[in-house]
């Protein structure tokens, strides 16, 4: 079984473009490392894998627009799932259930009593229950 690092925001659960942008700018700096490595040493080997990346930057690029279009086509059409969503209470359109993990809830500041925001008074998050990933995997 393959192992995942999933990253985590308190307060959202991360969309998979998150994970798309992160792929883009990794395969982006591999692609500068082997041009810095072409210009030091002058072995085309390097420059043409460097070619090669740049060329998976651009599918990545357009996977994550694509993404992207998607998160915010939600947004518009259907709020109430996407607050559903990001909360983490469910997985994102196009995110498979046995990829889900719950964000855990439980260790999110509430805005107005943990960092005086006193417009936040109707957010309060303090007194909820203990968070869906707690409740299926234990405490983190």
């Amino acid at each position: 079984m393959d192992a995942v690092w999933v990253r985590g925001v308190t307060g959202i659960q991360m969309h998979h473009v998150t994970d798309l942008q992160d792929a883009g700018r990794f395969l982006g700096n591999a692609a500068m490392a082997l041009r810095a490595a072409h210009v030091r040493t002058g072995t085309d080997r390097y420059s043409s894998i460097a070619t090669e990346l740049r060329s998976l930057v651009t599918r990545v690029r357009e996977l994550e627009d694509e993404a992207r279009t998607a998160m915010h086509d939600l947004h518009a059409t259907d709020p109430e799932r996407f607050a559903r969503c990001r909360d983490g209470h469910e997985p994102w359109p196009g995110e498979i259930q046995a990829g889900f993990i719950p964000r855990h809830t439980c260790k999110d500041e509430c805005l107005y009593h943990d960092r005086n925001v006193l417009d936040a008074i109707m957010q309060c998050t303090c007194g909820r229950p203990p968070c869906q990933a707690c409740d299926i995997g234990g405490k983190l």
